[in-house]
């Protein structure tokens, strides 16, 4: 098995420990997707994509993430979890989803990475550099993060008012009728 594409994208954030986000294709046929490139205390190393182990709740039955006080379900107040802890004796909130079985094959990976990390570093420096991974939910995080514009006047008005939860949805204020002349059940609105 031979790794044969190797997509890097960099982060702008400087003195963050996370440096990029990669994919790699296996045999032009796999593609294992948002392993992390991170400045670790011995160095870069590649993490492999994980995700936050779960607990679920005793009265929903819903998953909730390990340290989660209440309940994103029901909203019940979960009783603290016992955790697993690693050789090192921290806390193990996030389990590898695709990894290495081998230390062979997990050297042979992070070598790989760091050394398209750091020639996609030196392909940045260039005019026009256009990263090479494709960040699929990029465009919709972006539409989701632009602020909804609202009149000067609204902005005022909100400014001073100190954050307040929605109220309860209310009825609507009319109630669909059934037409008596024979019109096959159509409905009207009357107040």
């Amino acid at each position: 098995m031979k790794i044969t594409e190797i997509r890097i994208k960099l982060m702008d954030e400087p003195g963050e420990r996370l440096k990029a986000f990669c994919s790699i294709t296996f045999d032009d046929s796999f593609v294992v997707r948002d392993l992390k490139i991170i400045d670790g205390a011995g160095g870069l190393f590649v993490a492999m994509p994980s995700r936050k182990l779960t607990a679920r709740c005793p009265a929903c039955r819903t998953k909730n993430h390990l340290r989660a006080q209440y309940c994103n379900q029901c909203g019940i107040r979960l009783k603290e979890q016992p955790v697993a802890k690693d050789e090192e004796g921290r806390a193990k909130l996030y389990a590898d989803i695709a990894h290495p079985i081998n230390s062979r094959c997990r050297e042979m990976i992070q070598s790989r990475v760091i050394q398209a990390y750091e020639e996609e570093k030196a392909r940045s420096l260039l005019p026009g550099y256009v990263p090479s991974y494709d960040d699929y939910d990029e465009e919709q995080t972006a539409e989701a993060a632009e602020p909804i514009s609202r009149p000067e006047s609204q902005h005022k008005a909100h400014a001073d008012e100190q954050a307040v939860p929605p109220p309860p949805h209310k009825p609507p204020e009319t109630v669909p009728q059934k037409r008596r002349d024979g019109d096959l059940g159509a409905e009207t609105f009357e107040p």
